[in-house]
């Protein structure tokens, strides 16, 4: 059994790089921030996992229960249309989409 003061400096070594790799992002992306690049990926990025995210979900759900694609198709244009609609508010649309597909393979 190593001893105590070797756990705490093992624990002050993994305190301490934790701390900095979680606050380098931070520190330089206020030196970025009025980068365009930046800009245009603080605007694309969220799309992109929101588009990589439905595509897998909706994949695994129509190829594991056939039959639903079209319940699908109509939950993602109720997403679209909700979060269009209600001022791009991601949760709220995301919700409503989901209980929408999960009413209409319920209920057919």
């Amino acid at each position: 059994m190593p001893s105590t003061s070797y756990l705490f400096g093992v624990l002050a070594l993994v305190f301490a790089l934790t701390l900095a790799l979680r606050a380098v992002p931070f520190a330089v992306l206020r030196t970025l921030r009025g980068s365009v690049i930046v800009q245009r990926l603080a605007v694309w990025m969220p799309v992109g996992i929101m588009a990589i995210l439905a595509v897998t979900s909706l994949r695994s759900t129509v190829v594991a229960v056939p039959g639903t694609l079209r319940w699908a198709l109509v939950a993602v244009a109720v997403t679209v249309g909700v979060h269009l609609a209600a001022g791009r508010r991601t949760i709220l649309s995301v919700g409503i989409g989901t209980a929408v597909y999960v009413v209409l393979v319920n209920g057919w």
